[in-house]
């Protein structure tokens, strides 16, 4: 299994289920524990071909104080409090986080959670190859410091940011820690209208921030062709994050504008098509071009009989294919040079003949 930073070294398209919490919900539908549930979800993200799983850890109690309010659409999540919100789904701890750890490790699909707490960034280290910082904590700095001396790999989704912000935050990043950076495009709106998108921006960070590597964390609902991914991965989002369920009818929580296994399936498949068809960046020509390259252009020809030891002019060649002799683009060097050998109409000239 190659991790998100091996495939990204590699220029590979990297996507990320966050399963933040949704397991919970899950459990309760189909009657069974929440850690059942949450190996289901990783077990069904590996099989439509996602390449990582992230999760959320966190106590409310260390999370949001007692009042504070909601800021998701009330109309797809009714409870209005995030402390409220938040106690429904801290039963996990380092035990729990372990055992899914290594259970993506025998299904050889990357593991992390976003750490919100000190403790939980401390137990997640031996778990995780890289730490993923949420917009929420962006400006959170003495928190920012402490993930980045722990020297792993860094994803900082940047939602809900002004330039300065993120320019400090990289500053904070790279004062303790030079290991490769993901900076994540992000809409910190749930869920992100497809007008908000705003995936320009992507391009914008590339140019900004060329020393890093850029992403995309979306939090539209899934479209049917799943454009909104493609176009992000166009653009220079290379590695993509978005909610993962397993049923996207769920009420509340990150079920309604996760994607499914479906969903998931179609963007991997859009996304290595046109990982196909963009190919490399070099100028040159495909080694399948080669035969066409020699047949479809021209060459030199004789518009008449050129008898052996008469110079060579102007009129007597004209340019037909295939390009097996000297190119047009060679004139130059063969007008005024005498004929070696009888050269009979319509032959097509090479260079022993003159």
């Amino acid at each position: 299994m190659k991790t998100i930073i091996e495939r990204v070294k590699d220029g590979k398209f990297v996507l990320i289920a966050e399963i933040g919490v949704n397991y919970y919900d899950i459990a309760k539908k189909m009657n069974i524990t929440v850690m059942e549930a949450a190996k289901l979800m990783v077990k069904e993200a590996k099989e439509a071909g996602i390449h990582a799983v992230k999760f959320q850890t966190y106590k409310a109690e260390t999370l949001a104080a007692k009042e504070s309010p909601s800021y998701w659409d009330t109309n797809e999540e009714a409870t209005t409090s995030q402390f409220e919100l938040f106690k429904k789904f801290d039963s996990f701890t380092y035990q729990e986080y372990k055992e899914l750890a290594q259970y993506c490790k025998d299904l050889e699909i990357e593991f992390l959670s976003t750490a919100f707490d000190i403790e939980s960034a401390d137990y997640l280290y031996d778990l995780m190859n890289v730490y993923k910082i949420s917009s929420s904590d962006l400006n959170n700095l003495p928190f920012v410091e402490y993930q980045a001396k722990k020297g792993k790999p860094i994803l900082l989704s940047v939602g809900a940011a002004n330039v300065e912000e993120i320019d400090h935050t990289i500053a904070t990043i790279r004062e303790y820690n030079n290991q490769p950076l993901i900076i994540m495009h992000c809409v910190l709106e749930y869920p992100t209208p497809y007008a908000h998108a705003n995936l320009n921006k992507i391009v914008s960070l590339k140019n900004r921030y060329p020393d890093v590597i850029i992403g995309y964390s979306d939090h539209t609902k899934p479209d049917a062709d799943a454009d909104i991914v493609k176009t992000a991965f166009n653009l220079g989002a290379i590695v993509v994050e978005k909610h993962f369920t397993l049923d996207k009818n769920f009420p509340g929580n990150d079920h309604y504008h996760a994607m499914d296994p479906a969903d998931a399936k179609k963007i991997v498949e859009g996304i290595n098509f046109l990982q196909e068809i963009r190919g490399s960046y070099e100028i040159n020509y495909l080694e399948t071009e080669l035969n066409s390259r020699q047949n479809a252009r021209r060459s030199l020809v004789a518009a008449s009989s050129i008898k052996k030891g008469q110079v060579i002019t102007n009129d007597m060649l004209t340019f037909k294919r295939p390009g097996t002799g000297i190119s047009p683009a060679d004139i130059k060097n063969v007008i005024g040079k005498k004929a070696l050998v009888d050269i009979s109409e319509d032959s097509i000239l090479q260079y022993e003949m003159i």
